[in-house]
């Protein structure tokens, strides 16, 4: 997923996401840099990559909107399902270091 600086300068991350209806979620820490992106602006970029961010497809353009607690709590139960154990091993991690409210889900729909 990219991201835009205020200055428009992208910002590339590699990040775990779920499929939910015609949407894509996923979830990251409530204090990330691309969280505070996507609250100045919306608009990303999503790209197939590898586990290390090597790009495997052409981006798609986007609009991102970070999510409450409650919608949140659902990301996790789609990226568990998604991911398996490593996936609950992931959240479980997350949990113990930030607690609930530590993360945030996003969705991204179509631009």
């Amino acid at each position: 997923m990219t991201t835009y600086r205020k200055d428009g300068t992208p910002v590339a991350t590699a990040v775990w996401v779920a499929q939910d209806g015609d949407a894509l979620v996923l979830w990251t820490a409530a204090s990330s840099g691309k969280v505070k992106r996507i609250r100045n602006n919306p608009d990303v970029a999503v790209a197939p990559c590898d586990h290390r961010g090597k790009l495997r497809g052409e981006a798609v353009p986007g609009r991102a909107e970070v999510l409450g607690p409650e919608e949140t709590e659902r990301v996790r139960g789609l990226l568990k399902r998604k991911y398996g154990l490593m996936g609950r091993i992931a959240m479980l991690g997350s949990k113990l270091r930030r607690g609930d409210a530590g993360t945030v889900g996003v969705r991204i729909t179509n631009a």
